[in-house]
């Protein structure tokens, strides 16, 4: 049904106006790339693996492209009682050691299983979160030509990138900008031309782009709304869970709260939930600034050739790069014997 009452609309430009206010910083992608590389294969990248001398400041970018129209698919009604595991109860302190690239738990195999059998496709992710999450230059090197990118000393990241070609650039109708916990759980944000009317956008894009993996990148707006985070992305994980979508959660480099009480709430919710956390904070944590540009909340850029160490001092090419290690580890976790 069209959305026409005129009060509603006012409400939704009000809306619109105050999530425009966050989220705006954005890198220059529109360098040539021809680099190559014959360095040797390393199997994972680690914090070591960085550079530590100052970065150069960067500049900002156009908007992502438009995306492209997407089929349809109805997802059938599943119901299925989701409860966080009944583990030794999560320490406030050990979070910044959790590993930058996560384990795979049989909780995970086991959400992989239930996603095959409701016909989710295991060629397809998505990407939930705000604008750093909707942006091109989060992964959308990766479906150009090889030309656009170099993996370097981390070939072995080819195979993921032919696993999911066509869902690294593909702009998710669950990832905007201004966009928070609460606002993926809301059908007033969702796309009018693809979303039914009473759907929110995560069921949207999890129903059209049926993926077996979803990055849930969240919480850097979420600083004002720290009393529903929490619970909102409770609500998220378990519908992930009914709907067979691996979700992977990953910390944010960040900390416009001040005491990382979101990072906190994220890694134990990985932990409780038994799935996948990508600790991005301790990735970035070698780069200058911890890999944020002046505002502290946006991410220093380069390009994602990954062979150059001046590129790999900028928080946007460790975020691509450990963002395909924990893509691949969590794949090859749930797909092999």
């Amino acid at each position: 049904m069209k959305r026409t009452n005129w009060h509603k609309t006012l409400l939704l430009l009000a809306l619109l106006v105050c999530l425009l206010s966050t989220c705006t910083g954005n890198p220059n992608s529109s360098l040539p790339f021809n680099q190559t590389s014959t360095l040797t294969v390393i199997p994972y990248y680690t914090a070591s693996d960085i550079p530590t001398s100052t970065l150069e400041p960067l500049v900002s970018a156009t908007s992502p492209a438009t995306s492209p129209t997407l089929p349809v698919i109805i997802t059938p009604t599943i119901i299925v009682e989701v409860l966080p595991s009944t583990t030794p109860t999560f320490d406030n302190q050990s979070w910044q050691t959790i590993p930058i690239i996560p384990g795979v738990s049989q909780t995970v195999k086991d959400i992989f299983a239930h996603g095959q059998e409701l016909g989710n496709n295991p060629h397809a992710f998505s990407k939930i979160g705000d604008c750093e999450t909707a942006a091109q230059w989060f992964l959308g090197d990766y479906d150009l030509p090889s030309d656009q990118y170099s993996l370097g000393p981390y070939s072995n990241l080819q195979a993921v990138i032919q696993q999911f070609s066509g869902s690294f650039s593909r702009s998710s109708l669950a990832a905007r900008i201004g966009f928070n916990a609460a606002s993926v759980l809301n059908p007033i944000w969702a796309d009018t031309k693809q979303c039914h009317s009473d759907e929110t956008p995560l069921a949207c894009e999890y129903r059209i782009q049926r993926p077996a993996f979803a990055f849930i990148l969240l919480g850097t707006n979420d600083v004002y709304h720290l009393d529903s985070f929490e619970a909102n992305m409770k609500k998220i994980i378990e519908f992930s869970f009914q709907q067979g979508v691996i979700p992977i959660l990953a910390t944010k480099a960040s900390n416009l709260e001040g005491d990382h009480s979101i990072n906190i709430t994220i890694a134990r919710l990985a932990y409780e939930y038994d799935i996948p956390l990508w600790n991005f904070w301790l990735a970035v944590q070698p780069l200058s600034h911890g890999g944020l540009q002046s505002d502290n909340e946006h991410l220093t850029w380069d390009p994602n050739f990954f062979d150059n160490p001046f590129n790999m001092k900028a928080g946007w090419t460790i975020r691509n790069l450990t963002a395909l290690q924990a893509l691949s580890a969590v794949w090859q976790g749930v797909t092999s014997p």
